[in-house]
């Protein structure tokens, strides 16, 4: 594996890791944007979220579970979209610079999930 990679796989833990500890520390934010749709309480999802964070971070942290983990990571940044979609409507009335970080979010997924899926082919070599 490259220097680059690696890089990017560290980066992509840190990212991982600090959003994972951060469902923890702060959760009220993350409460805010779990849909209504859900079952239980948004405080559960937040949790649950931050766990798989936490366990990503981990896999992608180890070489040997690199792989499926960043893939895991690629469809993980897909699957919390929706979260980002309520943040952005629950935001629309909101002063003009947080609307455009909630709107900010929502392309800001695609990049993440390409970089995952990049760290994991990445690890396949």
């Amino acid at each position: 594996m490259s220097a680059t990679t690696d890089r990017s796989a560290r980066l992509l833990v840190a990212l991982l890791a600090g959003a994972g500890a951060a469902h923890f520390l702060i959760p009220k934010q993350f409460d805010a944007v779990v849909p209504e749709s859900l079952p239980g309480s948004p405080r559960a999802w937040t949790q649950a979220s931050g766990v798989a964070e936490l366990v990503l971070a981990a896999g992608i942290a180890a070489p040997r579970t690199r792989r499926v983990s960043a893939l895991a990571a690629a469809g993980f940044f897909a699957a919390v979209f929706p979260a980002n979609v309520k943040m952005a409507y629950d935001w629309r009335t909101r002063p003009a610079p947080l609307r455009a970080l909630a709107y900010g979010r929502l392309p800001l997924q695609v990049p993440l999930v390409l970089w995952a899926k990049k760290v994991g082919d990445a690890a396949r070599r």
